[in-house]
């Protein structure tokens, strides 16, 4: 019935239901988790995604929303006796205003076209995940995705003053808009991040920010991790903020030059970049700082961009870690986490001594400024490690919690690391969340079966829910 539904509303070229067609769509960037859907649309309008999700809700049918399928936490997994709602025909720049600084995009529109559209005013959008000339700003929205420079311009929730959502029972709603704080309850706040459990967003308005007056990077060779890590240490102690810095150890070295000749430091254990950028005059001050920090952190080589070229050159090596991963391994697990910035060092070598315990490989690649690790796990699934790749995996996560930090820092809980919740927040923590997402879906619909380790404690349908929910017994107020 909706199959047939959805072709009178939108055509049939926007409805797939034939099953090798659906297998497309059968995961995200992390394929461990697979699902084939049910059934695909693919809405070119506001108003369609809306008709889908009120005949979603009107049949009692479950629904995910995928952008490009680019997150790494099978948050975009479909239900297989659900709909997934495609959104990679919304890609209209609805209106931009540098004199606002604020950019109305749909959320099919590509990260980085967000920043072309304005680079010629001397703007840009600041979060820049690594895969941002294919990601999507929906599912940024949906991550809080953030990106090399959030160390100094923050995540995509510091970007976004306004959303356009349809909520899982079809209606739309508007949060926000041009202005900066709009007062109420902060409902953008809490949609951003909420991994696609709250509803669609179909339009977004982001913040751009001016393009500084200079940039400098700079790449730092080292024989150690440690080395490196002090590098990091020095540079924040010296209250200069950078726009990025990031490392990179050797097998992840390695791949990047495999895969794209970057040109790296040959024999580096360890690689730093360093990008600074504002007025002219206080960015000379801080390079010169940088290098000579690095240069006693006994760098073997300090090199400066000398063009724009250059600078690119260098950031190809960091912005292809991941994808480069399949030239040194048959198969990789993306992790990520995050850690206060003073735990680096006994982090980092307790992944190590997991890694030599265990047989398996581990490539480090990560936000060095604010602590966001991105481990990436190698192994051979032909060869029956997968066990073991995933046990390490798990373990890092834990390494993560242990020392006073996160699960995820921006790929998002989704459906991979649901199971660890409990490891972080208490029964009533979780339950508290999970009111949250009734408030908006208590028919349980929306991208189900994310974020949270055990079923929805009020997910019932209207009118059926029975006893009394563990947060009301605990005194905490009302359950609606």
């Amino acid at each position: 019935m909706l199959a047939r539904d959805f072709v009178a509303a939108l055509g049939p070229a926007a409805v797939v239901t034939d099953r090798v067609q659906l297998r497309t769509y059968e995961c995200d960037g992390l394929t461990a988790y697979r699902c084939i859907p049910g059934l695909v649309v693919l809405p070119e309008t506001a108003a369609q995604v809306a008709y889908v999700v009120r005949r979603c809700a009107e049949e009692s049918a479950p629904f995910v929303a995928r952008g490009a399928g680019t997150g790494l936490s099978g948050g975009a997994l479909p239900v297989a006796t659900g709909v997934l709602v495609v959104l990679s025909r919304l890609t209209a720049i609805r209106s931009v205003s540098v004199d606002d600084e604020r950019v109305v995009v749909e959320p099919g529109v590509v990260n980085l076209d967000v920043s072309r559209a304005v680079a010629a005013d001397g703007y840009f959008y600041a979060p820049d995940p690594s895969s941002q000339q294919v990601c999507t700003i929906g599912g940024n929205v949906a991550e809080n995705s953030g990106g090399a420079h959030c160390l100094k311009y923050g995540f995509t929730a510091h970007h976004v003053t306004g959303l356009e959502v349809v909520l899982p029972d079809g209606s739309v709603e508007r949060f926000g808009g041009l202005a900066p704080d709009p007062v109420g309850y902060d409902v953008v706040g809490a949609l951003v991040g909420s991994e696609g459990t709250l509803g669609i967003v179909t339009e977004v308005t982001v913040r751009v920010v001016r393009a500084p007056e200079r940039v400098e990077t700079v790449l730092a060779g080292f024989r150690s991790m440690d080395d490196a890590g002090e590098a990091v240490s020095a540079i924040v102690a010296a209250g200069v903020l950078p726009a990025a810095v990031e490392m990179m150890d050797a097998l992840s070295i390695e791949a990047a030059e495999s895969a794209v000749a970057c040109g790296y430091p040959p024999g580096a254990a360890a690689v730093l970049i360093v990008e600074l950028d504002g007025p002219a005059d206080e960015v000379g001050a801080e390079l010169a700082e940088v290098e000579a920090i690095c240069e006693r952190a006994n760098a073997f080589e300090v090199r400066v961009a000398s063009s724009a070229e250059d600078r690119v050159a260098i950031w190809r090596g960091r912005k292809s870690a991941f994808a480069a991963m399949g030239r040194i391994s048959r198969d990789y697990i993306v992790q990520d986490g995050v850690v206060p910035r003073t735990s680096l060092p006994q982090v980092l070598h307790a992944i190590g001594v997991l890694s030599a315990e265990s047989g398996i490989r581990v490539a480090n690649v990560f936000h060095a400024g604010d602590g966001n690790l991105h481990p990436l796990v190698l192994f051979d699934a032909s060869a029956g490690e997968t066990e073991a790749a995933e046990a390490v995996s798990e373990r890092i996560l834990e390494l993560c919690i242990e020392h006073g930090g996160s699960i995820t820092g921006e790929h998002g809980v989704g459906n991979d690391k649901k199971k660890h919740m409990g490891r972080m927040f208490t029964a009533v923590d979780l339950d508290v969340m999970q009111l949250v997402r009734c408030a908006f879906d208590p028919a349980n619909l929306c991208n189900p079966g994310k974020v949270f380790p055990t079923p929805r404690l009020c997910g019932e349908r209207p009118g059926r829910r029975t006893g009394v929910h563990p947060v009301q017994a605990a005194g905490l107020g009302e359950v609606f």
